[in-house]
């Protein structure tokens, strides 16, 4: 009898659930928007319980679309907005304040005392990470000074703390499980990703009681079954990584040195380095990309926090276009050869700048700049932060020869032949580029027994097409350059 994989995909501005079979091919999907909050500069929040009832809702259509019962799944699996702190009430299930978005930036006077003082070479020994408002620490701390008489209840044990992923495992399992994987564990700034415990040095320095912590689980492991009324059966969570992470298993990046990059509303480039923690000297970050029979296995990263977000504003925002597929076409009038440079540094710029206060922009205007060159300014940023991540994984040894792409923006053929273009390299295009969930059912495939190893899992991997570069050296180095100098502007205001 075929089994199935429930695959949810609890991302930044939608929830998904796809059901795949055992090969991998998807049999039904569902997805939901969300609404996104920015209550004031660079801050960005959700609702965790419109997060939790939209998951829910898409799992429940994902199914009914697939004409299959919950008894036909071998398990759950789910992939997540990392970094995103959600601290609810044990009691009541509550959360005590809305969920403060990776993207948000409200923290960073906190974290330059705390880089002032000294503390960001020990963060990085420790943990992987940089002392930056993006990881979970800071705005943990930020909850529990801001919310009244949330730090004393943490401390009495009332509260509990979780990246999506624990805040959805929880609400599935009604409460019984309170629970994360190593992968996103390593998020959090909290994490010692070489004892693979929670750091009491890390915890004492942002100030966050262990009490609210989730347990660590490897990414493929038993965090309990959810509960029969949600979907008709009960059906165990078998698998949890943080999307990039499950991006990475998606694409069957298993080797050290193979590499993948996600487009989705960011940009996450990144690097199997093995049972190896590489240190980067290129501020990226060291991370845990999945945990397996208590082993990890390490990458290297960088982080772009606005990709396909960029084209969201765009289309809502300045409403230049009314559907994203719509930039290709402006592309090809436009051409590659676009003097328009967007910087889309809407809550500062990720790797390699880690500069939380720069600010977006749109250089090189003149009065003949139209809605064609900005639009294709927008899907040219993409590249071009790309482009800054592999140069800086170059400057720490490693040169990519390949890079596997997934996510939602690499349809557009435009914009993946301007990436293998401006990198210089061959841009592989799966079959399946859904690929951040199709990583978290192959964990949850691991832990049933649907599959018996990563190389069975290789196996499974497909190319659909690929892009290979074809622009002049002169004009790559040329936009490129371009590209830098808007960089230094608007880091130089």
């Amino acid at each position: 009898m075929t089994r199935y994989l429930l695959a949810i995909d609890q991302g930044t501005t939608s929830s998904r659930a796809i059901v795949f079979d055992q090969s991998g091919g998807c049999v039904a999907s569902a997805q939901q928007e969300f609404a996104q909050h920015f209550p004031g500069d660079g801050q960005v929040e959700h609702d965790a319980m419109e997060i939790w009832e939209s998951t829910l809702s898409v799992c429940r259509s994902a199914l009914k679309k697939a004409a299959l019962e919950a008894t036909q799944l071998a398990g759950i699996g789910i992939t997540n907005q990392r970094e995103t702190t959600v601290i609810w009430d044990r009691a009541t299930g509550l959360p005590v304040h809305r969920a403060i978005v990776w993207q948000d930036r409200r923290t960073a006077s906190l974290c330059t005392k705390l880089k002032t003082d000294g503390h960001e070479s020990t963060v990085v020994e420790r943990t992987g990470l940089l002392i930056d408002p993006y990881f979970s620490a800071t705005k943990i701390a930020w909850i529990l000074d801001d919310v009244e008489g949330a730090r004393a209840r943490a401390e009495a044990g009332e509260l509990a703390f979780g990246t999506i992923d624990s805040w959805l495992l929880w609400n599935l399992t009604g409460g019984r499980s309170h629970c994360t994987d190593a992968s996103n564990a390593s998020r959090t700034a909290l994490f010692n990703i070489h004892t693979q415990q929670w750091d009491e040095d890390m915890l004492a320095l942002f100030r966050v009681p262990g009490s609210l912590l989730p347990d660590v689980l490897d990414s493929a492991a038993d965090y309990g079954s959810a509960e029969p009324h949600w979907l008709g059966a009960p059906v165990m969570v078998a698998g949890i990584a943080g999307d990039q992470q499950a991006a990475l298993i998606g694409q069957a990046c298993f080797s050290p040195g193979m590499a993948k990059s996600t487009y989705g509303t960011g940009c996450f480039l990144m690097v199997n380095t093995g049972a190896t923690a590489v240190r980067s000297e290129n501020r990226l970050l060291t991370t845990v990309a999945y945990r397996l029979n208590g082993e990890p296995c390490y990458a290297v990263e960088g982080s772009i926090f606005v990709a396909g977000a960029a084209m969201q504003w765009l289309r809502d925002g300045l409403k230049l276009i009314r559907h994203a597929s719509e930039s290709s076409g402006y592309a090809e009038t436009v051409g590659v050869d676009n003097a328009v440079y967007l910087v889309p540094a809407f809550t500062g710029l990720g790797a390699p700048y880690w500069d939380p206060h720069a600010r977006g922009a749109i250089m090189g205007l003149t009065r003949d700049t139209g809605i064609g060159e900005i639009v294709t300014a927008g899907l040219q940023s993409v590249c071009y932060q790309t482009k800054d991540l592999a140069r800086a994984i170059q400057n720490d040894g490693a040169a990519l020869a390949s890079l596997r792409v997934d996510g939602g923006m690499v349809v557009n053929d435009w914009l993946m032949q301007f990436l293998a273009d401006i990198l210089n390299v061959t841009v592989d295009r799966p079959g399946v580029t859904e690929t951040t969930a199709l990583g978290a059912a192959y964990l949850a495939g691991l832990q049933t027994g649907i599959y018996r190893s990563l190389d069975e899992i290789s196996g499974l991997w497909a190319c659909e097409r690929q892009f290979h570069a074809q622009m002049r050296p002169a004009l790559r180095e040329s936009l490129y350059a371009g590209w830098l100098d808007s960089i230094e502007r608007i880091r130089n205001n």
